[in-house]
């Protein structure tokens, strides 16, 4: 092999030796086999020679270029290896240290509330009913019973909307989710029970009161329903809901539109400690009724064959009751570390009896 071959294959191998790295042993390999390699420019000078010389001189230049492409392989695998061994040397994990803990999401208060109610009226036979956030003013209002001066109809009161078409009357964004019983009573026949747990909207904002908040409002029309099936149902389910066999649940006679008769739904609580059941105090927590004749006829069902009740109840309030919540903002201000503190558990689903 002539002088400057011996010399190419040496300095190749060499320099292959001392590569440390995939970057110094690529640019080995495009200097030496490359296009515009030192090898290559060898093999392009065979056409100059004579054809005797040719031979012998490309044959020779063969078996080095076969022989260097072995070494730049043999070389590159060797550095693949030894650079997966240092990756796995510097990567290396003691399995005996704990493991790092690991931040998981929580079910918002609101969302398990509204789990663990429809759990509850689930089991009493009640389904779940939708409606759309933005009603007519006649399914928020007049199909209730609601007259034109009811103070809930005043702008200070009620978010209003542009009407849909040019001369109508203005929607509404609702103000309580009886629009949905309005709707199912008007496309489904009896016997009916849903109860519609949703969001609702009213111009007011305080420690105790959102622009924006959730209600869970219930419906049942049958025949020769009685006040003694609403009490036997929101006693059922306010005990199961606070986990409290023995809750004091008391009836007070109050006034809606929609129901008549009408009552407030008390429970019995330490005003001093704020335990659930506790104490000689009353707290209210939801209101209730019979389903006002007018509003059954409204609804082309005949008040003197179908009798039903109603009721409604803020999701906070009760989620606030529950877990001990002080102030119904908190629900809506996405502090992580509110919660990390009150959400719960996504891997512990909603059952009738739980309390937190």
């Amino acid at each position: 092999m002539a002088d400057d071959l011996d010399i190419l294959r040496n300095d190749t191998l060499a320099a292959l030796a001392g590569a440390q790295d995939r970057a110094q042993w690529d640019a080995i390999r495009v200097g030496t086999l490359g296009k515009s390699g030192a090898l290559t420019g060898l093999l392009k000078q065979l056409g100059k020679l004579e054809p005797e010389e040719r031979k012998e001189r490309g044959q020779a230049l063969n078996r080095l270029r076969d022989e260097l492409t072995a070494a730049v392989e043999a070389r590159g695998r060797d550095l693949e290896e030894e650079a997966l061994q240092a990756r796995l040397r510097s990567e290396r994990v003691d399995v005996t240290m704990p493991a790092p803990a690991v931040v998981t999401g929580t079910i918002h208060p609101i969302s398990r509330t509204i789990e663990e109610m429809t759990a509850i009226f689930g089991a009493m036979g009640f389904s779940v009913a939708e409606g759309p956030d933005i009603e007519s003013q006649w399914h928020n209002f007049s199909a209730l019973n609601t007259p034109d001066h009811h103070p809930a109809r005043t702008e200070h009161d009620t978010f209003y909307l542009p009407p849909k078409t040019e001369g109508g009357e203005p929607r509404v964004l609702r103000t309580q989710t009886s629009g949905v019983q309005i709707r199912t009573m008007l496309g489904s026949q009896p016997p009916i029970r849903i109860i519609a747990p949703g969001r609702t909207y009213r111009a007011d904002h305080d420690a105790t009161h959102s622009p924006m908040f959730h209600q869970c409002e219930g419906l049942v029309v049958d025949r020769n329903i009685t006040l003694g099936h609403l009490k036997g149902c929101l006693i059922e389910f306010l005990r199961v809901y606070f986990d409290k066999p023995n809750l004091p649940v008391r009836f007070r006679a109050s006034y809606f539109p929609f129901t008549e008769p009408s009552m407030e739904v008390d429970i019995g609580w330490s005003k001093a400690t704020g335990e659930i059941g506790g104490g000689s105090d009353w707290l209210e927590v939801l209101g209730s009724g019979m389903i006002h004749p007018r509003v059954l006829a409204n609804c082309g069902l005949d008040p003197a064959e179908w009798q039903g009740f109603a009721f409604g109840m803020g999701i906070e309030r009760l989620a606030m009751l529950k877990n001990g919540i002080p102030d119904l903002r908190s629900f809506y201000e996405s502090d992580l570390r509110w919660l990390r503190h009150y959400g719960f558990s996504a891997f512990s689903p909603a059952t009738l009896t739980e309390g937190v």
